[in-house]
């Protein structure tokens, strides 16, 4: 088991280091190709290259953590802080009533899924950590 957490954290890294290239070399195309985006408000290319930024930054952290067992912690722990807050973030829009509860399954994979998936590498990296 201990042999494939940083390839888990590896693949998780990889595609969202994609997500974040695809939304920085194209964010108009990512606007409309990927379901449910264009129902969250208009499209606005400075904000998609900043969210773009930002998964780059978090997907190296996951790289990085899976090849630097020191660097795990602390780079897994603050990536899956922002990706469970994103995800958070879409349940309370639900809450609110801004969007519908079918929004909920439609996001699971690309939103609530990788926040489980880092939180859990994170959690692991702590018990694993010498300390």
């Amino acid at each position: 088991m201990s042999k494939a957490i940083p390839v888990l954290a590896g693949l998780l890294g990889a595609g969202l280091i994609g997500n974040g290239i695809f939304m920085l070399a194209s964010p108009e195309t990512w606007y409309f190709a990927v379901p449910g985006v264009t129902s969250t408000g208009p499209f606005n290319q400075h904000f998609l290259r900043d969210i773009g930024l930002i998964f780059v930054l978090i997907g190296s952290g996951f790289l990085y953590g899976a090849a630097r067992p020191g660097s795990r912690v602390l780079l897994w722990s603050m990536g899956a802080i922002w990706l469970s807050g994103h995800a958070l973030f879409h349940v309370w829009e639900v809450a609110v009533g801004i969007c519908g509860p079918e929004v909920l399954p439609r996001d699971f994979p690309a939103v609530t899924l990788p926040a489980l998936i880092a939180s859990a590498l994170s959690v692991w990296s702590l018990r694993h950590a010498d300390h």
